[in-house]
């Protein structure tokens, strides 16, 4: 399972790249605001330091909901480094735009997914990555790891290479289960990854291990 972590902030990205296990980047336009990123040439400036961090996929969305202005827009992203990956939106132009993309061998990250559906229509244009939104899907009563499984099922029927990118990750719980129904990647905040590290018994047991060295010293 790929870990990416969803952010603008580089010394989040920098702490879990620090970790050795981080995979890769999402993020969105509202993250950028969120780190008072704006203007163009400062977002696209942005991304180049997110790749220069880390190894991996980063994700890069677009703003235009038709295809000309996604095709547009994705090429100067794609432009950028090797390593990004045009986010789309799930619409009729997204879809469109990511056949465009696929066939011209660009990496893409099909985004506000809500179906099960919609996912098959981005795995059939040749998506490299598929995001259902889980933790929004929570938010509204709905089984979000339900569709994951869902995905997961449809996926391996029919031997996509799309990878299934559970998005909108709020907890480590969310890791833990999306782990088990086989989720490809999870991106969520540097809080959902840290937190796999604690337990109490590790550091009672640290703690333990400790004050018995002390006493032979």
């Amino acid at each position: 399972m790929k870990f990416f972590i969803d952010t603008a902030n580089l010394d989040q990205i920098k702490e879990a790249q620090s970790l050795g296990i981080l995979d890769g980047v999402t993020t969105n336009p509202s993250l950028m605001a969120k780190e008072g990123i704006t203007g163009q040439e400062n977002i696209l400036q942005h991304y180049v330091d997110i790749c220069n961090i880390v190894d991996g996929d980063v994700s890069a969305e677009v703003i235009s909901t038709d295809f000309e202005g996604m095709v547009r827009e994705g090429e100067a992203l794609a432009a950028l480094h090797d390593q990004i990956v045009i986010k789309l939106p799930m619409i009729k132009d997204g879809v469109k735009a990511c056949k465009y993309f696929s066939s011209k061998g660009i990496k893409t990250n099909v985004t506000l997914v809500f179906s099960a559906g919609q996912a098959l229509l981005a795995a059939k244009a040749g998506a490299t990555y598929v995001s259902p939104f889980i933790g929004r899907l929570d938010d509204i009563s709905t089984d979000g790891l339900h569709l994951i499984s869902e995905i997961r099922h449809i996926y391996d029927n029919y031997g996509f290479d799309t990878e299934i990118l559970a998005a909108s990750v709020r907890h480590t719980m969310h890791v833990i289960d999306c782990a088990k129904i086989g989720a490809d990647v999870m991106t969520g905040p540097l809080s959902s990854i840290v937190g796999l590290l604690k337990h109490p018994l590790t550091d009672s047991g640290l703690a333990q291990f400790l004050a018995d060295y002390q006493k032979g010293n």
